[in-house]
């Protein structure tokens, strides 16, 4: 019997790459068990927001590694829309999934630069601080959503769109929760820079979401 020679499919290195993911939160759950633990119920209790939003500086271990978490599964979950959406051949090139790794990791980590800087401009650089630690404690959970879409995306519904729906619509509703209560714990700080405030959706929130979507076109 000869041997047959197999080639490095996509689902491959989409396996690897699921893996690979799946070893940060599973390092910080070893490291900050209930710290993790406290993470894991974030959207049905507060707990985790007020034991670790005064006391944690915003780079920290944890932190850190649930960010990459999010991030590949962030850059893999867009790798799947633009898939099934827009442009399947081109997603056959190898070189696509690691260009879109880079550019999630720039866009977030410039994103944060400027959202700290605005934090200097306006002399609040704690609360902005804090600001910062609350929507990103948010947005790392809903990599947990994109983590299990991915799953399904990759190995059950092959590239479903109903499931990259149901996917964003819980994304959407984790982040939204994390708005919801950004807004309430800074009325008075908001309500003192609304102006500024909306010029930062606009410029930091909004406009990138239009950036994303024109290039996944």
């Amino acid at each position: 019997m000869e041997p047959i020679a197999r080639t490095f499919g996509q689902t491959d290195w989409i396996t690897i790459t699921l893996v690979v993911s799946l070893l940060f939160p599973i390092i910080a759950k070893s490291i900050y068990y209930p710290r993790f633990l406290n993470f894991i119920i974030l959207p049905f209790n507060n707990k985790y927001i007020s034991t670790y939003t005064k006391k944690e500086k915003l780079f920290n271990w944890f932190h850190f590694l649930m960010s990459v978490f999010q991030v590949i599964n962030t850059t893999l979950f867009i790798f799947f829309i633009w898939r099934s959406y827009f442009n399947p051949t081109e997603a056959k090139n190898p070189y696509i999934f690691p260009l879109l790794l880079a550019g999630v990791f720039l866009f977030i980590g410039a994103k944060t630069m400027a959202q700290l800087f605005n934090g200097f401009i306006f002399n609040s650089y704690k609360t902005f601080n804090e600001l910062i630690f609350k929507k990103l404690t948010y947005f790392n959970y809903s990599g947990i959503i994109l983590f299990i879409a991915n799953v399904f995306l990759a190995y059950v519904f092959i590239d479903s769109k109903i499931t990259i729906i149901i996917a964003l619509i819980l994304f959407f509703a984790i982040n939204t929760i994390g708005w919801i209560a950004v807004l309430n714990n800074y009325q008075k700080f908001i309500s003192t820079y609304f102006f500024y405030f909306i010029l930062y959706l606009c410029a930091l929130e909004i406009a990138p979401l239009v950036i994303m979507g024109s290039f996944l076109k």
